[in-house]
């Protein structure tokens, strides 16, 4: 049987996503740092990475089957799309979208079967976090997110 705050928790986290809007507006990935940035020291590990997803996956595995089917993965969908839209501070971060296609159906279903299971989503947490961690260092910061030099990891050239 679902728990309620399991059904609830998208929701939960669509109202809180706005008190932390205007602390992280001028912070480059300012957002996404302070969710994944479990012990606050202004990076997000790989294993910090892990558990996050971890978390994410129970959230959204409302049948708790082990597997997001496609109706789960659409809340996810629109749990994501409506946190990005409240905290995109006003302007398009094409870092935050490579950011976000480590979370997509596309991205996360390993075996193109439709499902996502909770090993696709966690073994795909290594090659989703390299592509974010673009100077290679192996953490995530709001550096990452920021303006720089050279193309980020996976994307082409141009």
């Amino acid at each position: 049987m679902t728990s309620p705050l399991r059904r609830f928790a998208p929701a939960l986290l669509l109202a809180l996503a706005p008190l932390t809007v205007s602390a992280q507006e001028a912070v480059p990935g300012g957002h996404f740092i302070e969710n994944w940035d479990f012990d606050g020291d202004g990076t997000v590990t790989l294993a910090e990475a892990v558990e996050k997803r971890g978390e994410i996956f129970y959230m959204f595995d409302q049948n708790e089957n082990g597997l997001l089917d496609a109706s789960e993965y659409d809340l996810f969908d629109e749990t994501r799309a409506a946190d990005r839209a409240q905290n995109a501070d006003g302007h398009k971060n094409r870092r935050m979208d490579v950011a976000e296609g480590g979370m997509t159906r596309e991205f996360t279903d390993i075996d193109g079967d439709g499902l996502v299971s909770a090993a696709e989503f966690q073994d795909s947490t290594s090659d989703w976090f390299a592509r974010v961690d673009r100077d290679a260092d192996g953490t995530i910061t709001s550096a990452d997110f920021g303006p720089g030099q050279g193309r980020m990891k996976g994307q082409p050239k141009g």
